[in-house]
């Protein structure tokens, strides 16, 4: 599975930085998902769950209280005020 770089970050410092094949999250306009060769855009997020896939299938699972999410060719950084993975 093709991964892409993902950096999540809050005001305290970066939750996440590295490789991932995929991004689900809440949108303003919606459920969306970020994957390798997406086309760029930047929204505005929505409070809720956010699920980070590993390049092995491997999901993780936090929170975020909801900020700015930007998709490039360099890569997706996710800004948000409160990020917490859950156990």
């Amino acid at each position: 599975m093709n991964t892409f770089r993902l950096k999540i970050s809050t005001p305290d410092g970066n939750v996440f930085d590295g490789q991932t094949a995929k991004l689900d999250l809440r949108g303003v306009g919606g459920e969306l998902a970020v994957m390798a060769g997406h086309i760029p855009f930047m929204t505005a997020v929505k409070p809720g769950v956010c699920r980070v896939m590993d390049g092995d299938g491997s999901v993780r699972r936090g929170s975020s209280d909801g900020g700015l999410l930007n998709v490039s060719a360099d890569g997706t950084t996710l800004l948000v005020g409160c990020f917490t993975w859950d156990e």
